[in-house]
């Protein structure tokens, strides 16, 4: 019910929101596990977290005392905008997390995107009303987020998922990103349930290809697979 805001305040992050390597081979993978494990001691085999990486809009949640305080976009990794007013209107998350005990501080990062049904039943609203459609579920995304005006927001059927931590304060993660992720979960933070652990390069490509496998089944669009070192000291 606020007004629309004039301009979105800039975010600065405290610890930076980095990019990803890319890799588009099967031998561009097995180069990847072969530089960890050199890199690590020529360790036999490492895990890795596994989860599909979904196309749509990273975003910084910053929880205070288990309230949600802030929410910026990710930027250019360094410095972000103030979304707060928009995410708060996001049925997924939470603004309050439902935990007797929640760390001080909490920064959670993830992706805000649409998934398949809502994206097709908000074009089809929009052109019932002679209205420009968008072109795909993550330019929807994007300008949903981007709208100074949360009552605009509030209407689009986004979604988030968590898939990593930043700041983190009165409180300790787990030391592995699989249970991280299962930590968030328990905090009342939604995560991906395509997650799993996979053991050496091998069972990384097996978990590949059951995700090609259902990728035109899935809910949601995905632009690739995110394979990390699970254990948070070797990363």
């Amino acid at each position: 019910g606020a007004e629309p805001l004039a301009a979105f305040a800039t975010v600065r992050h405290e610890i930076p929101m980095l990019s990803l390597d890319n890799v588009f081979s099967e031998d561009e993978l097995r180069a990847f596990d072969r530089r960890v494990r050199e890199r690590l001691g020529d360790e036999a085999s490492v895990d890795y977290c596994c989860e599909p990486k979904l196309d749509g809009v990273a975003v910084s949640l910053l929880y205070e005392h288990g309230v949600l305080v802030r929410a910026a976009t990710r930027g250019d990794g360094t410095t972000g905008e103030d979304i707060t007013a928009n995410v708060r209107t996001i049925a997924s998350v939470a603004l309050r997390l439902p935990v007797v005990a929640p760390p001080q501080r909490l920064e959670v990062r993830g992706e805000v995107y649409m998934p398949h049904q809502g994206f097709e039943a908000m074009n089809r609203r929009a052109a019932e009303r002679g209205e420009k459609t968008f072109v795909n579920p993550r330019n929807a995304a994007a300008g949903s987020l981007r709208q100074l005006d949360a009552r605009i927001t509030a209407t689009r059927p986004l979604e988030f998922c968590a898939y990593g931590l930043g700041v983190l304060t009165g409180g300790a993660a787990p030391g592995t990103q699989s249970g991280t992720l299962a930590w968030l979960r328990e905090l009342g933070v939604r995560t991906s349930g395509e997650s799993g652990v996979a053991c050496g390069v091998e069972e990384c490509l097996a978990y590949y290809a059951r995700m090609q496998q259902r990728r035109a089944s899935l809910r949601y669009d995905i632009d690739g697979i995110v394979f990390k070192v699970d254990s948070v000291a070797l990363q």
